[in-house]
């Protein structure tokens, strides 16, 4: 993934939330969204959550762990993650909406 095209990160080794300006014209509102979202993630399950646009402009999502993270379960990380994919998948395609005509530049 290549880090223009990451659109947040929350850590929780690290307790530390970050959203890339770039994507500054994103709204406030769903900004928020995407922290608390992301943020709940990780004080759940523990981990990293990374969302990021591949180079077609789907958004993707990617969780990490560190190895020696005895708190940090694959199964419950993986039903979070797709209810996660669930419950924000119309915030999710507006999101691929915005990237690929004001990024990308791409005619919808």
């Amino acid at each position: 993934m290549k880090e223009e095209n990451v659109l947040c990160v929350a850590n929780a080794y690290k307790e530390l939330y970050y959203f890339n300006k770039r994507f500054g014209l994103i709204p406030e509102s769903v900004r928020k969204e995407l922290q608390i979202a992301c943020v709940a993630f990780t004080t759940e399950v523990s981990g990293i959550i990374t969302l990021f646009f591949d180079d077609d402009g789907t958004l993707m999502i990617n969780t990490d762990h560190d190895d020696a993270d005895i708190m940090y379960d694959e199964i419950s990380a993986g039903m979070l993650l797709r209810r996660f994919q669930r419950e924000k998948e119309e915030l999710f395609e507006q999101l691929e909406l915005f990237y690929r005509t004001i990024i990308l530049k791409q005619e919808v």
